[in-house]
C-alpha cells in the first residue's frame, strides 16, 4: 500500500533547479473531528440563516400587501415544507447562536486546550438540539393548545 504521507511533486526552486516539494495535506488524509465538523457547520448555519431572511422579508411583505397574500405565505409556512424550512432555520439561528458564544470565549482566550475544544463542540451541538426542541415544543404547545 502506497504512503499517502509521501506525496511529493516536482517543481523549481529559484535558481531553477529541480526540487521535490510535498503536496499539502486534503481531506482524504485527515480523520473528521467535531472541531472540523462544528467549523463547517457554522459557516453553514450563517448561509442558511441569510437565505432563511429571505423568507422572514416575503412574510413581511405580504403582511404589508394585505391579508390574501398574508394568508398565502402562511399557508406555505403550515405546509409540509414550509415547516421542515422553518425546522431547519431555527437549527441555524440556535447553532450559529451558540458557535457565536464559543468564539467569543476564545476571543478571550478560554477554552483553547484540546479536551475543551472537543468538548465545547459537544456542548454547542448538544444546546442547539435542546433549544430548538424548546422552542418547537413550546410553539406546538401555544398553537394546539
Amino acid at each position: 500500500m502506497k504512503d499517502v504521507r509521501r506525496a511529493d511533486f516536482v517543481a523549481r526552486d529559484s535558481a531553477g533547479a529541480l526540487i521535490q516539494r510535498p503536496l499539502s495535506p486534503h481531506i482524504g488524509i485527515y480523520r473528521w473531528q467535531i472541531t472540523m465538523l462544528s467549523s463547517i457547520l457554522n459557516r453553514a448555519s450563517g448561509i442558511a440563516l441569510s437565505v432563511g431572511s429571505l423568507m422572514l422579508v416575503c412574510w413581511l411583505v405580504a403582511a404589508a400587501a394585505g391579508p390574501a397574500r398574508f394568508a398565502a405565505v402562511q399557508d406555505f409556512l403550515h405546509s409540509p415544507l414550509g415547516l421542515l424550512l422553518l425546522l431547519g432555520w431555527t437549527v441555524a439561528l440556535f447553532y450559529h447562536l451558540f458557535a457565536g458564544v464559543r468564539h467569543l470565549a476564545w476571543d478571550a482566550g478560554y477554552g483553547f486546550a484540546h479536551k475543551s475544544l472537543n468538548a465545547m463542540s459537544w456542548v454547542v451541538l448538544g444546546a442547539t438540539a435542546v433549544s430548538t426542541l424548546v422552542v418547537w415544543v413550546l410553539a406546538y404547545l401555544k398553537l394546539e393548545g
